[in-house]
């Protein structure tokens, strides 16, 4: 009798101690939102200038939410055509990918088939309104609001064009754009039985669109092997990452494992059906691009040792958001979990909690020891590591200046506009080197390396302390034939350079997959993933498979 006594008396006590730990959280937060309020409504009532009360307490709640992660936001009603385009992968616009390029409002990429790309406009055209308003980088951020409508609705743009002297001016019709999660699928090389699918995003449809590819292809002829393109996909619905992975792991196999604040309750995710590419050799591409969804997806097939791993090291986050609507048509996104691959790691790289006082302890991340179906070693706290790591970048610090500049970008845009018939497929190499190094005058590129840098450095110490002249003049000959080596090194990385124009030439004659199908000619990961594919004794060496 004692003993029940006792028991129920621990329980009294171990329940009481739960009721003091949830009322004290609830006094803080009512305390705290009671301070809030009142400091909230004396500033904006008695600041010595006027206020707008729906800007201060934007900035406010940006305020509080920026010491915590970047992906727990608040979404006003501006922004929740965004969160549709990724919940339900549809949206009311033109057709096209407007980016910020040299200071311009610049379309940047066209979808095939919509009313952007129909009426005429160009990869390359500048925007100099919409509706009568002037764009600029100050009001960037407006242009979602202003491009995006409702099917049907118009909307007026007006464009700048290199090589014409008068702006232009479309009337476009807004369409239900539906995006494509799978940009460009097909067998590449093209006589070959391997299967290329570049997936760009996870939309709702995502899984459903793997499946449809790989079934048509499959009706084509064999597929012996497939290569997953992830490199760039920033990520998206969870739920659509799982749909991905079924299509190539086994039924009842673990894909991820989801851990909220209450680490007692996890959720373990797995495949309940049969792949539709479940034997078939895979390899997947990654990069620092590679985010989130992407990242499942990887750790998944990395883990089961499902595909081989190719390219750089993965973004590395592992945290998981949730969308709760709010009132007046607001959203909040909030981080509420971290996912954690089959064998148990997660792969979330930055400690948002490191010396940040909101959080009650840091995370602690730190790189620990996991293993895979077949026993080989990977690792946590860190984004994805390739099983096999092989960069996709030049060289050259010129080429790759060149690229961050945007020049070959503008030198497309100005050759196509100037040369609209040209058979660009056939177009002269030569020709084009030289063409592209007289535009790189014209716009008074000016390359400075590294080595030049240092130069420039070690001058102007020698200049203060007075060294011999002699030594000064050597410098500055060393100087020069850095300088004039950076006309020779065009030559040498000729190749990049050529490959880096073409691709972006073809964009503006084929579209988004004829960017794609130029760009694998040249790519080194892509190169390196079906080597591996074709040589069964690598790929099982690198999956540890025995034979």
């Amino acid at each position: 009798m004692k003993k029940k006594i006792v028991i129920v008396l621990a329980a009294v006590i171990l329940f009481s101690g739960f009721m003091r730990k949830d009322s004290d959280i609830y006094f803080e937060i009512n305390k705290s939102i009671d301070i809030f309020g009142k400091v909230y409504r004396e500033v904006t009532l008695n600041y010595v200038e006027p206020l707008n009360p729906e800007e201060f307490m934007l900035a406010g709640i940006d305020g509080m939410l920026e010491s915590l992660d970047p992906y727990t936001n608040f979404i006003d009603q501006n922004n929740q055509k965004d969160i549709d385009i990724i919940t339900k992968g549809k949206y009311g616009g033109i057709g096209a990918t407007v980016g910020l390029r040299n200071e311009s409002i610049t379309i940047v990429d066209l979808i095939e088939g919509y009313s952007a790309q129909r009426q005429g406009l160009r990869i390359g055209d500048v925007i100099v309104k919409i509706n009568g308003t002037r764009v600029t980088k100050e009001n960037y951020d407006e242009l979602n609001e202003l491009l995006k409508g409702d099917p049907g609705t118009t909307v007026t743009i007006v464009i700048q064009r290199e090589g014409e002297s008068d702006e232009i001016k479309f009337n476009l019709i807004r369409e239900e754009i539906e995006i494509k999660n799978l940009t460009y699928y097909g067998f590449y090389p093209e006589e070959s039985n391997s299967a290329f699918l570049k997936l760009s995003g996870f939309s709702r449809t995502a899984g459903e669109e793997v499946k449809k590819a790989l079934l048509e292809l499959k009706s084509q002829k064999e597929i012996n092997s497939i290569i997953l393109d992830l490199r760039g996909n920033p990520g998206g619905l969870m739920d659509a990452a799982m749909d991905v992975c079924e299509k190539f792991l086994k039924k009842g196999e673990l894909i991820v494992s989801v851990k909220g604040r209450d680490s007692l309750s996890t959720k373990k995710y797995y495949s309940y059906e049969e792949p539709i590419a479940g034997t078939t050799k895979l390899a997947v591409l990654i990069d620092e691009g590679s985010a989130s969804a992407s990242e499942i997806v990887a750790g998944a097939m990395q883990d089961h040792d499902r595909a081989v791993i190719i390219g750089t090291n993965s973004f590395g986050k592992g945290l998981v958001q949730t969308l709760i609507p709010l009132s007046y048509n607001t959203s909040l996104k909030i981080t509420t979990a971290k996912y954690y691959t089959p064998s148990g790691r997660s792969i979330q790289k930055v400690d948002y909690s490191e010396k940040n006082k909101v959080f009650q302890y840091n995370l602690s991340l730190k790189q620990d020891e996991f293993t895979t179906d077949n026993k080989r070693k990977v690792l946590s706290a860190g984004g994805i590591k390739p099983d096999s790591t092989v960069l996709n970048r030049s060289k050259s610090s010129l080429v790759q200046r060149l690229l961050a500049d945007g020049m070959f970008f503008k030198f497309a845009t100005h050759l196509y506009n100037g040369n609209v018939k040209a058979d660009f497929k056939n177009y002269d190499i030569n020709k084009l080197v030289k063409e592209f190094k007289e535009y790189l005058k014209t716009e008074n590129f000016r390359f400075i390396s590294p080595a030049e840098k240092l130069i420039g450095q070690l001058k102007t110490a020698a200049k203060e302390e007075n060294f011999d002249q002699k030594f000064i003049d050597q410098l500055e000959k060393s100087g020069e034939q850095i300088d004039e080596s950076h006309s020779k090194e065009i030559e040498k990385y000729k190749e990049d350079i050529i490959a880096s124009v073409k691709e972006e030439l073809t964009a503006r004659t084929d579209g988004r997959q004829g960017r794609i199908i130029e760009s694998l000619k040249y790519d080194q990961q892509f190169k390196t993933a079906l080597s591996i594919l074709n040589k069964q004794e690598i790929y099982n060496s690198l999956l540890s498979v025995l034979n």
